[in-house]
C-alpha cells in the first residue's frame, strides 16, 4: 500500500470547517477510512483584549486552507478535489505536493511511529484524564491521532470514547 502524506487543500475562506465535515462524511459514505486518514483545520490560541478583559480564543492558523493526511491516488484526489468548497490542492498545476517533515513540525503534527503494548480487542484501563479508572475494550486505534476508541457505559448505554494512548495501560 502507498504511503500516506499530508497535503494542503485550498478552500473558500470561511468554509474550512464545512469542507472538513463534507470530506469526513464522504470518507464514511465511500469507506475510504484506509486511504484518507485525517482532515484538520489547524487552530492556534490567541489572547484578545476586549473592553479591558483578556480572553483566549482559537483562530485558524491558515484561513482558506485545510490539511489532509491521505494516500494520493485517483479516487482520493477526485473525492477531495470535487468536495463542495474546495478550490484545489496546493502544488504546481494539478499535481498536489505533500508537506515535508520540516513544514509539519511547527503545525504540531507528529510523524514518529508510536508503539503501544495493546491492540484492538484488548482490555485497557484509563489511568489519566476525564475517564480515569474506567476499564474498556479497544474497539479502534488511530495511530495518526495516537488515540484508542473504547466503549464506556454511560447512562446505561455503550458509548464510544476516544482516549489518548498516553492515558491508558493494558490490563494484565
Amino acid at each position: 500500500m502507498a504511503e500516506a502524506n499530508w497535503y494542503v487543500v485550498h478552500t473558500y475562506s470561511g468554509y474550512e470547517n464545512k469542507v472538513k465535515a463534507n470530506i469526513e462524511k464522504t470518507i464514511e459514505n465511500r469507506h475510504l477510512e484506509d486511504e484518507i486518514l485525517e482532515v484538520r483545520v489547524p487552530l492556534q490560541d490567541v489572547v484578545e483584549l476586549k473592553n479591558g478583559a483578556r480572553k483566549t480564543v482559537q483562530k485558524k492558523m491558515f484561513p482558506g486552507y485545510v490539511l489532509i493526511n491521505m494516500v494520493m491516488n485517483d479516487d482520493t484526489w477526485y473525492v477531495v478535489r470535487n468536495t463542495r468548497g474546495v478550490t484545489g490542492f496546493v502544488g504546481p498545476g494539478s499535481k498536489p505536493v505533500p508537506l515535508t517533515e520540516a513544514e509539519m513540525k511547527p503545525l504540531g503534527i507528529k510523524t514518529e511511529n508510536i508503539s503501544v503494548d495493546f491492540a484492538e480487542g484488548d482490555t485497557i484501563a484509563v489511568v489519566a484524564g476525564v475517564w480515569k479508572d474506567t476499564i474498556g475494550v479497544v474497539q479502534r486505534m488511530d495511530f495518526g491521532k495516537q488515540t484508542a476508541t473504547i466503549n464506556v457505559e454511560l447512562f446505561g448505554r455503550e458509548t464510544p470514547v476516544e482516549i489518548s494512548f498516553a492515558e491508558v495501560r493494558k490490563m494484565s
